[in-house]
């Protein structure tokens, strides 16, 4: 398995020093994402609910701050609060793991890797996995780990995931035929500005595993109606396609879309956008010459408002011919003063371990728990003060862990709903579609020329051009005369020994192309707008930077080294030592959103759209997370206080209890609702001063989970979140 992140100094995987118990759980996810099925929205919340369930663990035995999920129960304070806290997060993340894994997937066969993993940490940590019970009322630790566990289970049933049943959409249907990428052209597509299934001869994932079937379903279109961490209300939109009402949080309106009849409208901006991935694709050879600086003295460094937040303007930033963006990089390092050091490499070589690094293969932890292995290597860092925002006491590791994991956990799940709930509405085209269905309709540069049709693909000189008759793709009967050719990464079909070969880049009919992938692979299952890569990155940046009160990596330089001809997967390279490096989070983040275009997954349009949502997550994020540490909110909800004393309980609640609510003041009128995490009303009913000072609702209906209890009184407002158990 792979070590993403090398430690700077010691350039090793292996960490030396000793680790806290947060840090071994969030490992064990790790390696069993990694071996797991490649599903970014389902591990980004994985990884947010065993954070959650080991910062609920660790919070329970503090007395400043608050639980999240449930309201924190009195104790009898622990003799060893740290052996406590060990315990407690151990059984907490193991039962949640069990839960999540175990049983997931081909149970005969993974099933025991799964176990392997998560019995072995315990019986490394000393602790029985046979405590089952829940009673933590006893005092027990472990028992309250089991306790923290079965709330977040329960939680995760009725949290709009569909968990119960494999994550599956309960609505959403391709309207596009899938695409054949063994065969020529993309003739069945019926409406070319939204998503295509493809058909593979062997479908599988990044991480190895293959499915039945020859296509793949699209993941996680309805995921936006997934209850979120810190995104808010205001931040919703409902909209309606078919029968179905989507949610889409932070929506960036519709990308341009291509009139497949006239060209009019914005298909100029289409047009642009997915030339832009084909004519990258031709940077894919370190045999062309190109050499380039990719140190921090020649990359990254973009000042803040230099994002394009237009179509036209994307067209300034992203260098359509030569690859990259408008970044400059540093006069010097802002740690040390002095000047990075150059790397001159080849261009194809940089763009090639680009592409691969950050698609998170070949074992894959998902673009989510990518950003957990680069926070563990900056906690790691023995430049790294472990204070909150660069201020205020050092905390001890388990702290530290316990309330980073919270943070980015709660981000990379917001980057989720809010992603993908944007991919499922607006169920945008992949290049590899969009590219083949331009190219099919010919050129759209001239009518002069031949072949030509306005929704067409627009010529490049030296990198989209006519097939002509002394052209050596011309074919044997001239049957290719007047197709579009691209220069361009050849493909997997020319490789035979990835150890040895490459496919390198040439030219290629326009109908044949494919993206710098696996033949197995080729594309992800999902919708293109907005890019899951950059919202994920550019959240995780923007924790990173808040957590540890510094744009930069420790001592202004992080790294990750590929070592020649032993990095790459499907095909030889790179031919040299390579290391990306970077100064800021934000640096590498931006690395992530270009690698996606060079290796033919997204277009400029997808990229910054989930740049710029990816900070606003992640600065949400980080301050819900902050109050929370700091017990200015209690919980999943955020109340508001009536002036007048409204009392419910009791809480938690059996199934098939009463629920009682109650006003301490005779003479309050009051209303009530009872909602779920999805917002849909369960009972309501009020009470006016004439009648009793209690209403009882009858919860015999209801699934358990957790719910909220919303007052209107003369007095104010009171809200209220409860379980149901």
């Amino acid at each position: 398995m792979r070590c993403v992140i090398l430690l700077l100094l010691l350039g090793i995987c292996s960490i030396t020093f000793s680790q806290s118990v947060a840090r071994k759980w969030n490992e064990a996810t790790l390696t069993a994402i990694r071996i797991d099925r490649v599903r970014p929205t389902v591990q980004a919340r994985n990884l947010y609910h065993v954070s959650m369930a080991m910062y609920d663990a660790w919070a329970v035995y503090d007395d400043s701050a608050s639980t999240y999920l449930f309201r924190k129960p009195e104790l009898e304070k622990p003799v060893d609060v740290a052996a406590a806290r060990n315990e407690a997060i151990s059984y907490a993340a193991f039962r949640l793991l069990m839960h999540r894994y175990v049983n997931a997937f081909q149970p005969d066969t993974m099933k025991p890797k799964f176990e392997s993993i998560f019995v072995s940490l315990m019986h490394e940590l000393g602790y029985d996995e046979s405590i089952t019970d829940t009673d933590y009322a006893t005092g027990s630790p472990a028992m309250m780990g089991n306790h923290i566990a079965s709330l977040i289970i329960k939680f995760s049933r009725q949290d709009g995931s569909n968990e119960d049943y494999d994550y599956a959409n309960k609505f959403y249907e391709p309207i596009n035929s899938p695409l054949f990428p063994l065969e020529p052209g993309n003739p069945g597509m019926v409406d070319c500005n939204r998503w295509q299934p493809l058909a593979l001869k062997l479908n599988c994932d990044q991480n190895g595993i293959c499915f039945p079937g020859r296509s793949s379903a699209f993941l996680s279109a309805e995921w936006g109606e997934v209850v979120p961490f810190a995104l808010k209300q205001e931040d919703l939109g409902k909209f309606t396609k078919g029968n179905y009402e989507y949610w889409v949080y932070h929506d960036p309106g519709p990308p341009p879309l291509l009139d497949s009849a006239q060209g009019l409208a914005l298909s100029q901006e289409f047009m642009w956008n997915f030339s832009l991935v084909s004519i990258w694709s031709s940077h894919l050879d370190q045999r062309d010459g190109v050499m380039m600086d990719i140190s921090p003295a020649a990359k990254g460094n973009i000042p803040p408002g230099s994002y394009p937040t237009t179509l036209a303007g994307l067209k300034d930033f992203y260098d359509l011919t030569g690859g990259g963006d408008i970044g400059r990089g540093y006069t010097s390092n802002p740690k040390t003063g002095l000047p990075y050091q150059k790397q001159i490499v080849p261009r194809g070589d940089y763009a090639r371990v680009l592409a691969e690094f950050w698609a998170d293969g070949p074992n894959s932890e998902t673009p989510p728990g990518h950003w957990f292995t680069i926070l563990n290597y900056v906690s790691d860092h023995p430049l790294l003060e472990k204070k909150f925002q660069g201020k205020g006491p050092v905390l001890d590791a388990l702290e530290w862990d316990v309330k980073s994991y919270f943070m980015l956990g709660g981000a990379m799940h917001d980057a989720a709903v809010s992603a993908w709930g944007i991919k499922g509405y607006y169920d945008y085209v992949r290049p590899i579609s969009a590219i083949r269905f331009m190219a099919d309709k010919g050129q759209s540069t001239s009518s002069a020329l031949p072949h030509y049709h306005p929704a067409g693909i627009p010529l490049q000189e030296g990198f989209i051009e006519l097939v002509k008759q002394n052209d050596p793709l011309a074919g044997s009967d001239h049957e290719n005369v007047g197709k579009i050719k691209l220069k361009s990464w050849r493909g997997t079909s020319n490789i035979r020994n990835p150890a040895t070969d490459q496919a390198g880049v040439g030219w290629i009919l326009a109908e044949n192309w494919v993206p710098y992938q696996r033949s197995s692979f080729v594309t992800p299952p999902f919708a293109g707008y907005v890019s899951g890569h950059s919202t994920f990155s550019s959240a995780g940046a923007e924790i990173l930077t808040l957590l540890t009160g510094d744009e930069y990596f420790p001592g202004g330089l992080g790294e990750f080294a590929a070592k020649k001809n032993k990095y790459l997967v499907f095909e030889e390279g790179p031919s040299r030592d390579i290391t990306l490096q970077w100064a800021r989070y934000k640096d590498a983040a931006d690395q992530c959103s270009l690698s996606r275009i060079w290796g033919g997954i997204h277009p400029p349009v997808d990229d910054m759209p989930g740049r710029l949502i990816g900070n606003k997550i992640g600065t949400d994020a980080f301050f819900k997370a902050m109050n929370i540490f700091s017990n200015v909110i209690n919980a999943v909800s955020e109340p508001e206080k009536a002036a007048v004393a409204v009392s419910v309980y009791p809480n938690p609640v059996a199934r098939g209890e009463t629920l009682t609510i109650e006003s301490l003041d005779q003479d309050t009128f009051f209303q009530y609702e009872l909602v779920d995490l999805l917002g849909r009303i369960h009972g309501m009913g009020q009470r006016s001063p004439y009648d009793s000072s209690k209403i009882e609702v009858d919860l015999s209906t209801l699934s358990p989970g957790i719910y909220f209890v919303s007052v209107k009184t003369s007095g104010g407002n009171y809200a209220q979140k409860i379980m149901v158990r």
